[in-house]
Formats: C-alpha cells, structure tokens, sequence
C-alpha cells in the first residue's frame, strides 16, 4: 500500500516574477500561539533570570562551591547575553531580500508541501511547537526561517553553535534573526545548564515562537541520519511531563537536496581534512558557489505529532507530581526510555519523507559497477557501463523503490533517457561520459591531481585519495535511499551469512546484523522482529523470496533484487570487518581513542593500494567511529579508566569473532546473538 503524500509548491516561481523588495518588506502578520503578545528579547531575559528553576540551582552551587549569589547571579546573566536571540524584524527584512537574490541564483526550485504549511499554522495556534528539520547543509536553517517568512508564519527561534557566534556582522545578523547560541558541551557546568534549559522551557512554555533544533545535533556528512541526540528534546517534553503546558507538538521536516553545496567538502572531512573553521571571510571566498547549479530542493512538513499522545500508556506524569516542578530532577529511566524511543520514530518519520531524485538511483548503480571487478572491460576502464544499460536499470530500480514505499521524485512525462542524462549533467564533477559509455570519474580524478606536477611527485596514497573524494561524494547519494532499502539489505544479507535456509537461522543472523549496525542507521529500539517481518513482507510482495513457517528461499526471479540489496550494504560490512582485523592485528596496548582513526586510515589505505580491500569508501571516518561504538557497545572493546585519557582494550578473541561472523564464516549466529 502506498502511502499518500501532499504535493509540492515551487516557492521560488513567485520570485522569478515578481519585486524581491516589495516580497521583502510586505506586511508580515504570522499566527501565534493562542494569540499570545509578542514578548521582546529584555522581558524573555528577565523571565528566564527571575525563575525559580534558576534561583534553585544558584543557591545549590552556592552552597557546594561558597561562591556568593551575586557572582553566580551575574555569570547567569552573562551567560543569557551570550546565549540569547533577539529578533529584529529589519534583519529577517534584510535577509528575506538576499536569500530570494540567492536562492534563485543557486536552486532551479525550492518546493514545499503546502498542506504542511497549514497543519503547521494550526499547530502553532493551538500548542507550542518545535520544529524538527533533517540537517544535511549549512542552508538548513536559513531555509526553513525563508520559507516559514513567505508563508507568514511565526519564525522559529534557533538553537546554533557557538562557532557560528564567532563570525564577524554574519553572527549577530543571524542571532538578529532568530538564532539563539549554545556551547557544543557543557562540562557539567549547572549555572550554565539551568539558564540554556530555563531559556528553552520558558520560550515554549509562553509560545513566544516555535523552537527549531537539529535532533541529529550536527550536519550529517554522508546524508544518513545520525543517531538522534536527547538533550534538546528532553528540555522541550518537560513542560509537557511536569503538566505546565496541556501538549506540545513536535514537527519533523524533510529537507532533500538534489545537490549538497557541501558535496566535495564533506568528502574530505570524511578522509581527514580538517573542518573549515565557520568565518565571514569563509562565507565570501565561498561566492564561487553561486556560478553552480543546484537543482531543486524539496522540503516537506510532517504531520505534527503530539507529546501528549506520544506519552499515553508510556509515562506515568503522576511522578512529576510529588516534588516542586521548579528542582530539577535526574530523568528515570521510564522517562529516558520514552525520550529515546520518540528521538528515534521522529528521525524515521524525517527519513519516509525524504524526496529522493533520480541521481540517488543512478549513484547507487554507478557504485555498484564501479565496484565489482568483474565490470572491468576494455582499456582496464572499470565500472563503465552503457547510457541505455544504465536507464534500463535506473527504471529498475525507480519501480523497486515504489514497491518499497520510497517517496521519489520522478518525473513520469519526460522520457527515461531525458531523466538520465539530465541527471548526469547535474553531477557532471561525479562522473564521465565517453562513447555513450558511463562511469564514476574517480579514476579522472585520480590523473586530474597530478596536472601540473611532476608525474613522479604524486604518490599512489594521493591518487586513491583523490579517486575517495569521488567516491565518497556519490556515496553520500546513495545513502540517501538507504532508509527504504535497509531492512530487506539486512535480511539480504542475513541469508547470504546463514548457514542454512531455516527460518529461525537466517532471524538469528538477521538480528546479529541489525544489533550490530544500529549505530550506523536508524533503527528503532525494540523493533527486531518488526523490521524482520517487514523485510520479509517487501521481498515476498517483490516475488524475491519465499517464506514459509520453517524456510526462507530466494527465489528464482529474486535473485537481482536479492543481489543489488547485498551489495548496498557489502560496503559496511566489509568496512566493519577491516576494523576489527585493525584491532587484532594493528592496534597497540596504548591506543587511544584520539589515535584509532589516524591509525586505521592508515592501515585501511595500505590494503587498498595493495588491492585487499573492494570498497574505497570504508576509508570514511563516520563509518571507522560508528564501528568503533558498536564495539565499544557490544563489549568487545573498552575504555580503560585511569590510564591516559581514552585508552582502548581489545579483547581479541572476541573482535576475531565478530569479524568472523561479518563475513559469514561461523556455521551458526545463535550463539553469538544471544551472547550480543
């Protein structure tokens, strides 16, 4: 059953034909919380500074430290003046002009479903709301306050990083604007913790304006959703918890680039190059950018999800009730429980909404190929594949992804062929197109580092590097489609590592997997038998597979479907089990956590040059890190207290059997998923 979804409205065309001054300075009248008054940024100050949750804690730290009240009373308020947005109708004027000029220079379109845009405005009218955007680009936040600004709604206020505060005009513009500044960490600093949660609670509370936060906490490099962070989210149910507001509504939105400004730049982040650091004079070397074309961007409102409704038959608020609601109080573990699980089903219903475009198909293929050896032809050109062999599978697959419920942008009335090349030619830095012959353009790239130096002066560990840049750009890509095809990669992959086709054994591996990746994806706690009758359901609805009470059988026709789901996930798998021959093979008693990614990067690219490895893209350092934390989860790694800071302990008997158990080499998962 296909799930129905809102259609989509081009803002960007009003744009395109009319005054950019008068859409800046139009009346702009947005709908507030039960017609609330506005609150300026000094009354919000003094709210937050005279609450009893604040008074609370300083006189806690003043007993714990003897520091005298004054002195915490004026570092909270120091704190609150670095902190604070203060919102200036002029400044949203200024940026809502130059963001049109912008956008439309860089995007061919900027849909928004409309009929989110209404349930949004009824939200914020009835409850305060908390937007909930996907965070896969700096133009994140600059887009949902553009659209929100156009559609005459309330314009959020922003949790931002404190970097961001450190650029010159543009940190102010943007507090001016709505953002408001938090330290990445807060050290177990309490004065600091109660004036961010205090600031937070009380602007939610009054529903002064929506609260917007990335529940990722950071832009995701590869576009897959990352494990969801609690804190924010667990500042904004309180309210709700401790009964000072009847509901609140949570909003996931879906932010879906049919190309990242940031392509190339994650790609090397990914690899080891440091993070520019966020700064004006970064902000105008970066104009180059707006001679580019970024095709479209899709930006779909979910349904509002109510904290109440989340709550019922989860959290007995009654707890809430046997102490003043002003003292702050360690969450239970009943609470927690439900904090994570909501994090969790917000981020899914984030990715069901993500628009996938043609060019997330067509990487997936181009890896793929790319990939596998047995793709070389002539010239040693590997992975090159034929115009119409690639449209011929693009339309296998674009029907795939329908079965399996993926929201896709494809457009139905332009011939496949156009779809394709039209495609291509967006990412035309992705890839080469020689002979009516297509491929990835690592190799390009690889030869194109060497221009103007001496051949000699190119070592092979650059040439890969360059080659991974490519390679990891169109992976980000492709990961934008892994939601939809995760849980039948699993079982996929679960039948190919089982032993044997018995049910019970393939469910048995199928959970090894899962347990093992779910720091990779998004996968809900608990849901183990419901992600595995899922998978099954699609692959049957697809006739790969038949499944009876004893027995799992691909089937005859199956046996593409079965094969391309496998490949997409080979990929971790094998990054996963280079980790764990690193560990037993490389890492030294002394390894910290600091060093592991360095160190394992540079085994990694020793065994690519020496052809030991398939897949390039295992030298990603997301993929190193979420292998690191299921180990260090699974038990099978530790970090040894006392000793320098982060030292790692690998028990090698068990890492080895892991990596056994990755490559399908044990006879049995059982007894290795009931000791996970």
């Amino acid at each position: 059953m296909l799930k129905k979804r809102d259609d989509f409205e081009d803002i960007l065309e009003e744009r395109r034909n009319s005054s950019d001054l008068r859409y800046a300075l139009r009346c702009y009248t947005p709908v507030l919380y039960k017609e609330v008054t506005p609150c300026d940024s000094s009354m919000l100050k003094g709210m937050v500074l005279q609450s009893d949750q604040l008074h609370f804690v300083i006189n806690q730290v003043c007993k714990e430290t003897g520091r005298a009240a004054e002195d915490l009373q004026e570092e909270a308020s120091a704190i609150l003046d670095e902190m604070a947005h203060c919102l200036q109708l002029s400044t949203v004027r200024f940026f809502a002009f130059i963001l049109s000029k912008v956008f439309k220079t860089l995007f061919r379109s900027i849909r928004v479903n409309e009929e989110g845009i209404q349930r949004l405005q009824q939200a914020i009218h009835e409850h305060p709301v908390v937007l909930l955007p996907s965070h896969r680009s700096y133009m994140d936040f600059l887009l949902m306050s553009y659209i929100l600004y156009t559609y005459d709604l309330a314009l959020p206020v922003i949790a931002a990083g404190m970097d961001f505060m450190g650029m010159k005009f543009v940190g102010e513009m943007l507090r001016m604007s709505g953002a408001f500044f938090i330290r990445r960490s807060f050290g177990g600093d309490k004065v600091y913790w109660a004036v961010f949660s205090e600031y937070v609670r009380t602007m939610l509370k009054n529903g002064f304006a929506p609260v917007e936060f990335f529940l990722e906490g950071t832009r995701s490099r590869t576009s897959k959703s990352l494990t969801p962070k609690l804190g924010l989210l667990n500042i904004v149910m309180d309210p709700f918890l401790k009964g000072e507001v009847f509901d609140v509504n949570l909003v996931p939105v879906s932010i879906s680039y049919e190309r990242i400004l940031e392509e190339s730049l994650y790609a090397r982040e990914l690899l080891g190059v440091p993070k520019p650091k966020e700064s004006t004079s970064g902000l105008f070397k970066a104009r180059k950018v707006l001679s580019e074309d970024y095709g479209s961007i899709h930006v779909y409102f979910g349904q509002p999800v109510s904290v109440r409704s989340l709550a019922e038959g989860k959290v007995n608020r009654c707890q809430f009730n046997l102490e003043p609601r002003h003292i702050p109080r360690r969450s239970g573990e009943e609470i927690q429980s439900f904090v994570n699980d909501s994090a969790y089903r917000l981020v899914r219903a984030q990715e069901e909404n993500m628009v996938l475009k043609p060019w997330v198909l067509l990487a997936s293929l181009l890896l793929q190929n790319h990939h596998h050896q047995d793709q070389i032809v002539a010239g040693g050109q590997r992975g090159r594949i034929t115009l119409e062999d690639l449209t011929a599978q693009a339309l296998w697959l674009r029907d795939l992804c329908r079965e399996y419920g993926a929201f896709l942008h494809w457009p139905d009335h332009t011939p496949p062929s156009e779809v394709v090349s039209t495609s291509l030619s967006l990412h035309q830095g992705l890839v080469k197109i020689s002979e009516g012959r297509v491929q990835l353009a690592a190799e390009q790239a690889a030869a194109e580092a060497g221009i103007g130096e001496p051949q000699s002066s190119i070592t092979p560990e650059e040439a890969l590097l360059s080659q991974a840049v490519v390679i990891l750009s169109c992976v980000s890509y492709r990961n934008q489609a892994l939601h939809v095809f995760l849980r039948p990669a699993l079982l996929a992959s679960a039948i190919h590592t089982a032993s044997s086709n018995s049910k019970q054994e393939v469910f048995n591996s199928f959970c090894f997997l899962r347990n093992m990746f779910s720091n990779e994806f998004i996968l809900c706690p608990g849901d183990t038998v419901q992600d595995f009758e899922e998978a099954c359901y699609l692959l049957m609805k697809t006739g790969a597979l038949q499944v009876t009470q004893q027995e799992v059988v691909v089937t005859e026709s199956g046996q593409r479907t079965v094969a391309f789901l496998t490949n997409m996930l080979d990929p971790f798998l094998q990054g996963y089990q280079v980790v764990c021959r690193f560990l037993c093979e490389e890492a030294s008693d002394t390894l910290t956590e600091k060093q592991f990614i360095p160190a394992v990067r540079k085994f990694i690219i020793k065994l690519l040059l020496a052809g030991g490895l398939r897949y390039t893209e295992v030298l990603s350092s997301d993929l190193q890190k979420n292998a690191l934390a299921a180990l260090l989860r699974l038990g099978a790694v530790q970090k040894v207290k006392g000793v320098e800071q982060g030292t790692l302990k690998v028990n090698k008997v068990m890492v080895n059997s892991l990596e056994d158990t990755l490559g399908g080499k044990l006879p049995t998962q059982k007894a290795v998923a009931a000791r996970l």
